[in-house]
């Protein structure tokens, strides 16, 4: 049984050993939005007055800066620091929160004719697992929409997640490994783990909002940062 309402006081998360109750309120709170939010969320794409060659996010709650000031976001921060690294590309936020791989699969080929993007950013998943959806399923659509995005001519970047101890060690692993799985086998690259220094860090209130589940606006420039080393290589200059 997970606990939805974890407790942060006193945790202190290790890197190799996540305190079960902590990522699983992070994960559940991804879930947690689909119901009031997801059915009749229209993705929507943050104004900029830059030119060339689009990214598309695809993600979930973690991209579509819930519970943020808009503009805080790392999306919005990423436009920011492609303006400051003088890269024209465009930032296209396509995010939902509560939304699945199954929701992100059917939404895509018509972001891909809409937007034609240079780079697609698929930041999904952990949704799937809170919601019992098969392994192989989630491993099918993110393999789906890593390779529709590639033959709309556009390089892929997947982003992945990881679940808490206590749904299993196994599971928790298989689930790991899908991410590498399918970001080699459709030459893509890979953000191995999107809260890396959020979720396992030495103090995590510090870096999460009210509800202790999403991150705040400080935790931000780290969720940026651990995917821009990946994401850089694959923007067009």
């Amino acid at each position: 049984m997970i606990d939805r309402h974890p407790t942060w006081e006193g945790l202190k998360l290790k890197r190799r050993h996540f305190n079960a109750l902590a990522l699983a309120g992070i994960t559940a709170g991804l879930c947690a939005q689909a119901h009031a939010q997801a059915a009749g969320a229209q993705a929507k794409a943050p104004t900029s007055n830059s030119q060339g060659p689009a990214i598309l996010i695809v993600g979930d709650s973690l991209s579509a800066e819930y519970g943020l000031q808009r503009g805080r976001g790392w999306v919005a921060l990423l436009q920011q620091k492609l303006a400051a690294e003088r890269l024209p590309s465009r930032v296209i936020n396509a995010s939902i929160s509560g939304d699945t791989t199954a929701g992100g699969r059917s939404r895509l080929p018509s972001l891909l004719r809409q937007h034609q993007p240079a780079v697609v950013v698929i930041e999904l998943g952990g949704n799937d697992a809170l919601r019992g959806l098969p392994l192989d399923m989630t491993r099918d659509n993110l393999s789906t929409m890593a390779r529709v995005s590639r033959e709309a001519g556009a390089r892929v970047l997947i982003v992945g997640m990881e679940m808490p101890p206590n749904y299993g060690a196994r599971y928790a692993q298989e689930f790991r490994q899908i991410f590498s799985t399918v970001a080699k086998a459709e030459q893509a690259a890979l953000v191995p783990f999107f809260l890396a220094g959020v979720a396992d860090g030495p103090e995590p209130l510090r870096l999460f909002q009210t509800d202790r589940i999403h991150p705040n606006e400080d935790a931000q420039p780290i969720m940026l940062a651990n995917v821009w080393p990946a994401l850089r290589p694959l923007i067009p200059r």
